[in-house]
Parts: structure tokens; C-alpha cells; sequence
């Protein structure tokens, strides 16, 4: 019992340590690929416009992904109806090749912030909509495509 409640003390602290992800969800592509015809969509609420938010994607792909990176074309839609798009580049390896995140066997992980310390000025509905823009209508070796939004605590104005 005695080394029960140290064991039990480390769990909850390691879990409490963690982001605190407000929104989470995934996306698997079929062994075809991510077709360019396909957007993955995320639906999200906003309550509190003064919390500071990190943006994330997480990316499974295997090793026979043929590209150094992926590019994405990112559309928003705001709780008014406005919507804004842009072009992001997923960085997957460096120059020399090596795969960035994390690899085990031909599968491999990547965590990418796409924004950090970022506000949403209107309460509401938002919608992510992300496309796969390579030059190609069916992109081989990606095999998962996630969207984490993260809570990190702080409010606009405060020097928290």
C-alpha cells in the first residue's frame, strides 16, 4: 500500500499536466489516399473570447510518403458567415530527408502547430475545412489527419 499511493500521487499528476484540449477530432483516409476532391471538416464552438488558444494538427503517414511536405489549403467560416482561406505548407521532413515527429516501423507521427496564441473575437460556431493542394488528385501515405484546439490558460490582456 505504501508504494500503491506514491504510483497513484505521479498518475494524476502526470495526466493533470497535460494541454487541456478543448476540441479534438480525427480524420483516417482510406488506403486510395487523401483524394483532392475530399476536405476534412471540424465543427467547433467558441464561448470565451478573451481565452488564448493554440491551434494543432496532428499527421499519420507512413515512410513511403513521397514529399518532404503536404501542402493544405485551410478554409474558416466565422460565427457572422465571413470565411477566410490560406495555404500551409505541412513541413514533414527536413532537407536531408529524416522524417520530423516521431517514426516507429514505416508509420509516423507529426505534431504542427498551425497557430499559437490565438483569440476568437466572436462567440459561436466555427468551422474548419482542410484540402489537400499537392498537385495530384490522390495523395499517397497520409494516413490520419487530426484537429487539436488547446485551452492554454491565459486570457487576452492578462500577463498570465
Amino acid at each position: 500500500m505504501k508504494v500503491l499511493a506514491p504510483l497513484l500521487f505521479l498518475a494524476v499528476l502526470a495526466s493533470s499536466c497535460g494541454p487541456d484540449y478543448v476540441y479534438q477530432k480525427s480524420h483516417d483516409f482510406p488506403e486510395s489516399g487523401w483524394a483532392y476532391a475530399d476536405s476534412i471538416t471540424f465543427d467547433f464552438e467558441i464561448q470565451d473570447t478573451q481565452a488564448i488558444y493554440n491551434l494543432w494538427l496532428h499527421l499519420g503517414h507512413t515512410t513511403a510518403y513521397r514529399n518532404q511536405n503536404l501542402y493544405t489549403r485551410i478554409h474558416t467560416r466565422f460565427p457572422d458567415g465571413s470565411r477566410i482561406a490560406e495555404v500551409l505548407s505541412l513541413e514533414m521532413a527536413g532537407k536531408g530527408g529524416q522524417w520530423k515527429g516521431a517514426c516507429r516501423g514505416q508509420g509516423c507521427h507529426l505534431e504542427i502547430p498551425i497557430q499559437e496564441g490565438a483569440y476568437f473575437n466572436q462567440p459561436g460556431a466555427y468551422q474548419i475545412v482542410i484540402e489537400q493542394y499537392m498537385r495530384r488528385d490522390s495523395v499517397q501515405g497520409v494516413e490520419q489527419l487530426s484537429f487539436l484546439l488547446e485551452d492554454t490558460g491565459q486570457k487576452r490582456g492578462n500577463a498570465e
